[in-house]
């Protein structure tokens, strides 16, 4: 554990931040989930509507620097190429 004053603040920013991230994280998963759901049952409209909602999820996430943006970017692009091959 840290021992100066700085350094204990430190650790509370960073404890306040894993926990504001893992929120933001955990709705990825969410929205990526709705995505492949809908798309391996068959329903494309839907699975567009919802592949909408998390490209916007994700490219915030990725924006804000909580996922890194190439990963951000590979995510979409993973749920876009599932959407379009779905009949």
């Amino acid at each position: 554990m840290a021992n100066h004053k700085s350094a204990l603040k430190r650790n509370r920013q960073n404890i306040k931040k894993c926990e504001r991230n893992k929120g933001y994280r955990t709705l990825v998963k969410t929205v990526s989930k709705k995505v492949r759901t809908e798309a391996e049952a068959g329903n494309k409209d839907q699975a567009l509507k919802e592949l909408k909602l998390a490209e916007k999820v994700i490219a915030k996430v990725g924006g804000k620097g909580i996922l890194h943006a190439r990963a951000a970017s590979r995510k979409i692009s993973s749920l876009t190429r599932l959407v379009n091959r779905t009949a």
